[in-house]
């Protein structure tokens, strides 16, 4: 059998080959029963392939504005080169190939076989992505690649470039319509046409048999050639028309998916500005919130200078009651020890030979008796006893006033002790304020609390001139 051998090139759908969308002339059905052979991701094969001789490039450049940030976004918003390149294969048509008869499974297999070694024979093209299609009417091969020339005198010492990489596979431009592509496009068909051969089908080329003519047959063999011509570029028009039509429905049925995703965003879009009106009032609630809180963390920031104050002024009287105390204490300690003293002094009398009264001797009489020594002895106890009674009356007297000035000292204590105890709650309360303002900072942001605040100060400062006004307003209204 013979088969045409046809070959497109186009500006490539990487979404259509790997089927994310379905085109109307798509038999979804048979979608499983396409090949992929590979499916990278274009900005990780640029990496893959420049980012060394960017980095080199970039290295050796003097001026920032000679540098390339990103290799990728150059070639893409650029205009001399193209991402990547598309070439269509297909063997026959819908008539003689068709994909769900036996021919179209012959096709697939030539074309598997095909791509096997197209990378092997163009090392130049970064293939990073083929498939194969059977889900439409005639199966045909879609490869997508990356041309690239290394060893570049201009530009990066690796770039992109089809007509550098053709040439490095030997493929020389000549007329206008001999080109590098043309010449490339045409070693490939010879190739397929290999392979078609040994599964036993013939490469249909029209209008290309030459036989022995005359001049007169020659040149209407001639203009049979070019009517031949004509009518493959017709064909081959055709099929790109075919194709573009494809490309086209797909591009519309994006274009619809486009549209209810944009309805699809105007709808979030429009939730998401409810919630946003709904933060927005939740912040204002907020500023309000942290404007009170604001205030009251003010007035607890005087009342805890005042309570620290006296907290200071307590803390003296302390001090003061405290050396209050010691003296007391020396106080008692000296009463102890007169105590002491006199107990010694008591023994002394039991002791001491002239508190003893002597016995009467045998010759004494008991009037001498008694006015030698009795009488001198009693008026000398009675001394003795005065000075005693007059000493421990004042003792009594000095303990009393100090056991007054202790349970007063006691009593100002456990005052000053619930006064501490008092301004710690009440610096309790502070801090658990101040965390609380804490959280409203966390909550909002450190630089919007302080706008707040400074926002509010403002407030209060303006009111504080337009009462200031009032009042000399009222002052020379007075007058």
């Amino acid at each position: 059998m013979e088969r045409t051998i046809s070959v497109m090139t186009g500006k490539g759908s990487i979404t259509h080959n790997e089927r994310k969308f379905t085109a109307k002339n798509v038999d979804k059905s048979r979608s499983v029963n396409n090949i992929e052979f590979c499916n990278e991701n274009i900005r990780e094969v640029y990496h893959k392939l420049f980012d060394e001789a960017l980095e080199w490039f970039n290295a050796k450049q003097t001026r920032k504005d000679r540098r390339i940030d990103d290799y990728y976004e150059k070639i893409r918003t650029g205009k001399q080169e193209k991402l990547f390149h598309e070439v269509i294969f297909q063997i026959g048509n819908k008539d003689d190939m068709n994909a769900r008869n036996p021919e179209g499974q012959l096709a697939k297999e030539m074309l598997v076989e095909f791509m096997q070694g197209f990378q092997e024979r163009n090392p130049n093209l970064y293939v990073f992505s083929a498939h194969i299609h059977m889900d439409e009417e005639t199966p045909h091969l879609h490869v997508d690649f990356v041309p690239y020339v290394t060893g570049s005198k201009r530009g990066l010492d690796t770039r992109v470039s089809l007509k550098s990489a053709l040439k490095e596979q030997g493929f020389e431009g000549g007329t206008r319509s001999d080109t590098e592509l043309n010449q490339w496009v045409l070693s490939e068909k010879q190739q397929l046409a290999k392979i078609m051969e040994r599964h036993e089908v013939k490469w249909l080329q029209k209008g290309t048999h030459e036989k022995h003519l005359s001049v007169l047959d020659f040149e209407k063999q001639e203009r049979a050639k070019e009517v031949a011509a004509l009518n493959q570029q017709i064909e081959v028009s055709h099929e790109q028309l075919n194709f573009t039509n494809q490309i086209v429905n797909e591009q519309r049925e994006t274009s619809d998916r486009l549209d209810q995703i944009n309805r699809k965003l105007t709808s979030d879009n429009a939730k998401l500005a409810e919630a946003n009106e709904a933060l927005e009032q939740e912040v204002a609630s907020n500023e309000e919130n942290v404007r009170s809180l604001t205030a009251q963390n003010e007035s607890l920031e005087l009342e805890n200078d005042d309570l620290q104050e006296q907290n200071a002024k307590m803390e003296q009287e302390n001090q003061s009651l405290s050396k209050q105390q010691q003296d007391i204490q020396k106080q008692i300690d000296s009463l102890v020890g007169s105590k002491k003293k006199l107990e010694r002094n008591v023994r002394a009398y039991d002791e001491d030979p002239k508190w003893q009264v002597p016995e009467p001797t045998l010759l004494q009489s008991a009037k001498m008796y008694k006015d030698k020594f009795v009488i001198p002895f009693v008026a000398k106890l009675k001394d003795l006893i005065k000075n005693l009674t007059i000493r421990c009356v004042q003792l009594a007297e000095s303990n009393e006033r100090l056991e007054k000035r202790v349970q007063k000292q006691d009593e100002d204590i456990d005052f000053y002790k619930g006064k501490i105890s008092e301004q710690y709650n009440k610096i309790v309360g502070l801090e658990e304020r101040s965390a609380d303002l804490d959280r409203v900072k966390t909550y909002l942001g450190a630089d919007k609390t302080q706008a707040i605040i400074d926002s509010v100060k403002e407030m209060e400062q303006a009111l504080k001139m337009q009462e200031q006004q009032q009042r000399k307003s009222h002052r020379g209204l007075g007058r």
